[in-house]
This record gives C-alpha cells, structure tokens and sequence, in this order.
C-alpha cells in the first residue's frame, strides 16, 4: 500500500496494543508520529573494553550475567538487586539498582537471569574498592545456541575490579532458558550501535516507553514513501537561512547520526514552525485590508467634546493611543487592535472615546464584559462620563442620572444601554429593542452579547473587556454576524510579553498604556508565612485599623466550601469564553489560574485551599473584627445577590468582604486599601498582580497581604518573591511566562496550547519568530495568493484551520 503522511498508524501496526499508547499520546497518523519530537537526545557512548572503565565517564560494552540476587531492605526502602557481568577479557563489574516495587526487581532480575548475553550502558563508579554501575542501562540479546567458555570463568588470572564473587558457578554457565521475554536485539552488534549512537529520548507513559516509541517512528518512517515528505520552507528561504529539506530533517530527528545533526534539524522544524505561522497570521492582517467596515470618522469632534468634559488630565499615552484608534476607525477596513495597560491605567477611558467615536458617527458600539457586576459598573461610569458631555441633550438632560438597572441610561442622544443575562425579561426586552432598532448608542453587555438574540443592525465597534476571559470564537461571533464588519478594540489588564504578544495576536495592532494616572500610591506587597501567627495577628490588627479609618478590605480565598473536594483543584475557569468559574462553581471554585509548584516530592499532598466559608468564619471569631459586619461573595451567587453585596460593600455597610476571585476583574472601589490573598503560593504572577491591583483605586496608601504555606526555598515561593518586589506588570508577566510557558500565562485558546506549535517557545526563540515575519512578509509581497508555493500555501491553511480558536482573523 502507498504511505504518506495522512496514513492511519493503524494500518500500519498489528500490535493493538501499540496503536492504543499511541493514541493515548495523540499520535493516530504517521504525520502525528514525525512530529511527536523528542525532547532530548542522549550523548554518544563510547564502546570499550570494563577495563578501560573510567569512574564518571560513560561506557558501553557487551558482557555475560555470571551471578544475580535480590536484597529486601526494610519495608520503607525496598529492595536492592545486584549483578555481576563480565565482558569477553574477564573483566567484571558489579550492577546496582534499587526500587520499592518488587514488580520492577522482578522484571529486571528476568532480564539479568544467569548467563544472559547483555549490553551495558552507564556510568561507573566505585564502591568498596569495586567497579560498579548503579541503574545502567540494559539490552538483551538473543541467546546463541550453546554458550561458549571464555575469559572470567575458573583458570583466569584474578581482575583488581572483580567483585567479591558471592555467586560464582564453578561449571560453564548454563544456556538460558527460552522465555517470553523479548529480547531488544538479536546481536551485539545491533546493541552497541543502539546504547552508542545519539539517540531520541521521547515523553513516554506506563503504556507505552521510549524506545517502543522511537522503533515505532522508525518503521512509520521507513514504510514512506520518497516523495512523501514535500518540503514546505520555500527554497529562497531554506537556502538563506541554511535549513534542512523537510524529510532530512525528521530523519536527523528520530534517528541522528550525531548531536549536531538532531540539533541542526530541531533548529529547522523550529523556523519552519515560526514561518508558517507568522505567514498565516501576515496574510490574516492583510486580508482584514479587503474587508468592509464603517468609516467614523464623524465621531471626531464628540470624542474631543468627551476628553475636554473629563475632570483630569490624560496620560501622554492614553492620549496616542486615542489618536491611534480615532485614525484606525476612519478607514474602511476594520480596525483590529490589541490595548494592554497595567491595572487602573485608563484603559476604560480610552475605551469610552472608541465608542463614543462610533456612536457620534451615527453607529453602535457595544463593550463586553466577562461579569455582570462590572458591566453593571462599565455602564454606570461610561453612563455618567457621557452625560457630562450633553451630547446634543437639551437642558435638563445633561446631568441626568444613570439608571443601570433599568437596562438603559439616558444621556443625551447618545443612551447607554446594559444588557446581562440576569435582568428582568422586561428589562432585557426594552433594552434588546433600543439595540435592534439600530439607534445609535453604546451598548454595555456581558455574555448575552454574543447570544443570537443580540441584534445591533449597525454595529461599528466591539470592545472586548479583558479578553482572556473570553473564547475568540465567541467574539468573533460578533464580528461575523454583519455584511460590514465592526472595528474590534480588545483589552486586557493581564500584562502579555511582547514576545507572546506578537506570536499569538500578530494579526492586531498592539498598544500598551504603562502610565499610571496622578495620585495613584504604590502598593505594597508582604507575603506572611500562614504559620508566624505574629505576623498574621498583626496584619488583622492593621486591617481593623484601616477599616475604622473608613477604608474596605477584601479576603481572597480560592475555594468557596470547606467540604468541596481537593482534586478538583487546578483549572482557570475562564477557559474557554464561559465566564468567570463556570465548569468550577459546581466544585465549589471560581475561577483561578492555579499553579502547583513542579518542585519538592511530586507523592507529598499538598494542604487542602483554604475556602470562603472557613475563612469568613475564621475572621468573624478574631477579636480584631468584633463588632464589623463581614459579607461573602462567589461565583455561586446569583446576580442579584452579587449586585447587593457589591453595593454594602462599597458604602461601608459590610466593610469587609471574603470572596474568590470573582472579584479579580474590573472591581473597583475606591475606598479598598487592604487585600489579603490566601494560598497565594498556589496562584499564578499575572493573577496575583490582578488581583492586587483591587486596591489603591482611591489614592489612599494600601497593602496586598500574600499568605503563603510555601517552602522557603521552594519555586513557589521564588514567585512570590517576583510578585513582592515589582509593580511592573510586564517584568511580572515575563516572569510567569517563563516559570510557567504560554499556555498557563495566556490560557489554552490565546497560546496555542493545544495547537499544532511544538517546538516554538516564545521567549527563547523571539529573535527567531521576528525573523520569521520578516521573512514571511517578503514572500507574501512577491506572491501574496501563495500561487507558486502550494505547500506552504496548504500548510498555512491547515495551520489557520487547527488553530482557529487562537487566530483573531476574519
């Protein structure tokens, strides 16, 4: 049968049981196979005599089993299992291996049965005056028909390596016994160029190892056929650049002649990686060009009427980035632009001018929020700023007070319309008729935005509010919904590197907002080990001061019930565009970027999160508080309770508020000076400066209390030292990207972590994506239809459709 690359692996292999592990590692056709990449490849090992053994220099040699036993130790260490092997000059040294499992000391002692021709592959050292090689590694050969007396056996001069010879046989060494044992090769030969060679070492499972892994790649590499592997990397590219031709290249990778071979062919699929997604995300920008949006360039002069009714002076960079969103939105192709800003930076302001932009030119313009709670305050702050203005409003208009809850808020000519899935139908109705009539307005929305009963006839822009909280197939959903198609400004306050940034949204224009406005204080950040109970008591004490002072305080915990289960721990809840928690608040969590530290002894269980009732109860007992009035707030709250809450919070009714981390996002009081933030140790940097940034809204001095049951030394508590020494959002985002990579920092539908990407990894190989789009960009100007390289016109389609759920392209 004829092999290419979309062949099914499990046509191929008769071993089912094979095709299962396989499948099991997401490998179901050969193409599959050749790009489950190796992580590492192992240095060459020389093949030499024992006798030329050096202590801690790798060796490779071929010997024959003369003894074996197994030593049990106590019952918390195991067993010990020795060997003795001598090569054909006599020469012995002594195998070493340790495991508590008797299965494993079981499987190897079958492996090293007496008289058993082996090769070894390992490291020596010296124990007791003997030569000896703790966990090598092992290769069976097939057994000769009769074994032949050599060197090592009775006669022989004694050897200084050998060991004490607790076993030995003064007889021939008996044949060994046919088995069900499968041997790894059927010569020497075959094994010393195996152990000798650089060769892949793979992620391998219990069900399947690496080497099976390896001899499966091979066969499925083997069976292609010659023209099967066409080269995507145009020639003009390859040949500057120095790159291997693409079938060169899987075969240096799988099955290396030398380390420099495997790396040099790594560097190719790398760039090659690099180029074909960098070509897809130019070509996506450049296809925005021929696209239809509306011009509003109208809206000038009522965005300049906006920023003179403001009571405080713009930053110098919220100023340049309004003038770069006023010049985007009067063209006639959609503008698509990526604003970053630190906590409190400005960012709705900036988003405000957008909309009112559309809105003076006669459009809509509608802002998505991830929570019903900050929508509600969006639409009471942007309903206020709009008034200010008297946007065409009469008298009496112009100062008109907002009325969130009633679903619209007048002001002026320009209505400031909210739209949650949990208003009242009369509500929701009014204000789904003000949208649908085409009335130019601003629309403030949550998720009901992008439910099909959202009909906005001449919708000019779409504000994406902290958009990792969302899927971009869901905001794309809007973008998609109309023959002209809106400008799309999206915002986020969780700091992404630049490097991460123009990898995974190189199809938007990215701004960044780095000042602070006037009158913001620094916060300052005290992690406290949960067990200085000094330290702790002090902090409350200072809290009640704080509160007494007229001042707010949030409790931060990552679970909601004390009895919820400890397994389903882990998980943002934000994957995926469903809101904040969803898929978690059943569990009893909210949404949480949790992160457990990969350091320490994997089997040690970590203690159970600390939750809001446990705690709530906790503060409520401190003589501290007695006397304050303590609310908790969830993700399981209803909206209207969340609205309540929120409110007695913000007046003092209930100074003091335990929640999760539904209050990550957009909350703002201003009279909050205090965060106390439990299992701080086990949340992500980005969410922790999130979350800090809660407090010091107001101008007032505040402090962001980390409580941490982290190892001193551990890598958990490394990241908390990040978080207590900056303030810099950026410094604190490459930081987490690089403790934790891509897929954690930006969430799987940002990163690519479940993409077709496998080698590129956005810090390291910056320069060499930067490289990339410029190469990208030079081939799409001399062809920009792709007409004379049809492979890489179809790997970029295949790259496009496999990673859709990232790709912000129309």
């Amino acid at each position: 049968m004829s092999v290419s690359l979309d062949t099914a692996v499990s046509s191929l292999t008769t071993n089912k049981r094979r095709v299962g592990a396989l499948k099991s590692l997401g490998v179901v056709t050969v193409r599959d196979a050749l790009t489950y990449y190796p992580f590492r490849v192992t240095d060459p090992v020389p093949a030499r005599p024992i006798r030329e053994a050096r202590i801690g220099m790798p060796i490779a040699f071929a010997a024959t089993v003369q003894a074996l036993r197994v030593v049990p130790m106590n019952a918390r260490r195991g067993f010990r299992l020795q060997a003795v092997v001598a090569d054909d000059s006599g020469t012995a040294a002594q195998l070493v291996f340790f495991s508590y499992k008797k299965q494993y000391v079981d499987w190897v002692s079958m492996r090293l049965r007496q008289g058993a021709r082996v090769v070894i592959a390992g490291v020596p050292s010296e124990f007791n005056g003997q030569l000896q090689f703790t966990h090598p590694e092992i290769l069976t050969i097939a057994p000769v028909p009769a074994p032949q007396p050599g060197p090592g056996l009775p006669g022989t001069e004694p050897d200084p390596w050998q060991p004490d010879p607790w076993q030995p046989s003064p007889e021939p060494l008996p044949p060994v016994q046919p088995s069900s044992l499968k041997f790894d090769a059927d010569s020497e030969e075959q094994a010393l160029r195996r152990v000798c060679r650089p060769r892949p070492v793979y992620h391998a499972t219990s069900r399947i190892s690496s080497e099976h892994i390896h001899e499966s790649i091979m066969g499925f590499l083997d069976a292609l056929d010659d023209h099967a592997i066409p080269d995507i990397l145009p020639e003009s590219v390859r040949a500057a650049g120095g790159y291997l031709h693409r079938a060169e290249a899987f075969r240096a990778v799988h099955d290396p002649d030398t380390t420099d071979d495997f790396r040099r062919a790594i560097d190719t699929l790398r760039y090659e990686e690099a180029f074909v997604s960098q070509t897809a995300l130019v070509r996506t920008r450049h296809s925005t060009h021929q696209i239809k949006a509306h011009n509003c360039a109208a809206g000038g002069p009522l965005v300049e009427r906006f920023i003179g009714s403001l009571p405080f002076e713009l930053t110098g960079g919220q100023r340049a980035v309004i003038d770069d969103v006023t010049a985007d939105m009067q063209r006639d192709w959609p503008m698509q632009r990526l604003l970053q800003g630190e906590v409190g930076s400005g960012k709705t302001v900036v988003a405000v001018a957008a909309m009112l932009q559309a809105a003076g030119a006669g459009h809509q313009a509608v802002l998505v929020a991830p929570t019903q709670v900050l929508a509600e305050q969006h639409a009471e702050t942007i309903g206020k700023m709009v008034a200010k203005i008297g946007a065409g409003a009469g008298p009496d208009s112009g100062g008109a007070e907002p009325a969130a809850t009633t679903g619209e808020i007048p002001a002026g000519e320009i209505p400031v319309v909210l739209l949650t899935g949990g208003m009242k139908l009369a509500a929701r109705r009014r204000a789904l008729a003000t949208i649908a009539s085409g009335t130019p307005c601003i629309v403030v929305a949550t998720h009901a935005a992008f439910s099909k009963t959202f009909q906005a006839p001449d919708l000019a822009l779409v504000v994406i509010d902290e958009q990792h909280r969302f899927g971009v197939e869901q905001r794309e959903t809007l973008r998609h919904r109309y023959d002209v198609a809106p400008h799309l400004l999206v915002m986020t306050a969780t700091p992404i590197p630049r490097t991460a940034a123009m990898t995974w949204f190189g199809d938007l224009d990215l701004s960044w907002l780095t000042e602070l406005p006037g009158g913001r204080k620094p916060i300052r950040t005290i992690v406290v080990p949960e067990a200085d109970a000094g330290t702790m008591g002090r902090m409350f004490a200072h809290i009640r001061s704080r509160v007494d002072a007229g001042e707010r305080a949030y409790i931060v915990c990552a679970r909601i019930d004390a009895d919820d289960d400890p397994a389903a721990e882990g998980g943002s809840g934000s994957a995926g565009g469903h809101g904040p928690g969803r898929g978690l608040e059943d569990r009893g969590y909210d949404a949480i970027d949790m992160f457990d530290e990969p350091d320490g002894d994997e089997s040690t269980p970590k203690p159970p999160l600390h939750s809001v009732t446990e705690i709530a109860d906790r503060l409520a007992a401190l003589p501290q508080f007695r006397g304050l009035t303590l609310a908790t707030l969830t993700g399981r709250d209803d909206d209207e309770t969340k609205t309540r809450v929120m409110a007695e919070f913000a007046d003092g009714t209930t100074p003091i508020l335990v929640a999760t981390t539904v209050i990550e996002v957009g909350v703002d009081v201003p009279q909050a000076s205090c965060i106390v933030i439990f299992d701080a140790d086990r949340f992500g940097l980005s969410q922790l400066h999130q979350l800090r940034g809660r407090v010091g809204r107001g101008g007032t001095n505040s402090w962001a209390f980390l409580i941490s049951r982290a190892e001193p030394d551990s890598i958990a508590a490394q990241r908390l030292a990040v978080i207590q020494g900056t303030l810099d959002g950026a410094e604190i985002a490459q930081a987490d990207l690089e403790l934790r990579g891509a897929g954690d920092v930006l969430g799987d539908a940002q990163s690519g972590g479940k993409s077709s990407l496998k080698l590129l990894r956005v810090i390291k190989d910056a320069k060499l994506i930067e490289r990339a789009r410029a190469d990208a960009k030079r081939v799409l100007e001399a062809d920009p239809e792709l007409a004379h390289e049809p492979q890489l016109a179809g790997a970029v389609l295949d790259f496009t459709r496999g990673n859709g759920e990232f790709l912000t392209s129309t």
